[in-house]
């Protein structure tokens, strides 16, 4: 099964910038989707960031748009996300998520999580 290696993650003051990244093992299917979701602390759910297809351009949350950028490496199966002007909202544990398109139905799979920290 894909697994997939995020990296990055850390304490950052409001205002401040991070980059995290995540690669996936090799996949005998197709990697749909990269993207990423963060749980912030004392939440129940993940909350999506954003998404890199295949082709097309990354879709991302309201909350973030135009502060984070994904780009995606569809040949190295790799996907960064780009973190600007963090503020202490921005505070969760960040997972990599890739959706891969089996002969069948779609696969979802998840990394470890990275924990990013913004506090002044």
């Amino acid at each position: 099964q894909v697994q997939l290696v995020e990296s990055g993650g850390g304490s950052v003051q409001p205002g401040g910038s991070l980059t995290l990244s995540c690669a996936a093992s090799k996949s005998e299917y197709p990697i749909a989707v990269m993207g990423w979701h963060r749980q912030a602390p004392g939440e129940d759910q993940r909350e999506l960031v954003g998404r890199a297809p295949i082709i097309g351009d990354p879709r991302y949350s309201d909350s973030v748009k135009g502060r984070f950028t994904i780009s995606r490496d569809t040949a190295k199966n790799t996907v960064h996300l780009q973190m600007n002007d963090l503020q202490p909202e921005d505070t969760a544990v960040y997972y990599c998520e890739a959706l891969i398109q089996q002969a069948t139905d779609y696969l979802t799979v998840w990394g470890q999580g990275t924990l990013v920290t913004v506090s002044s």
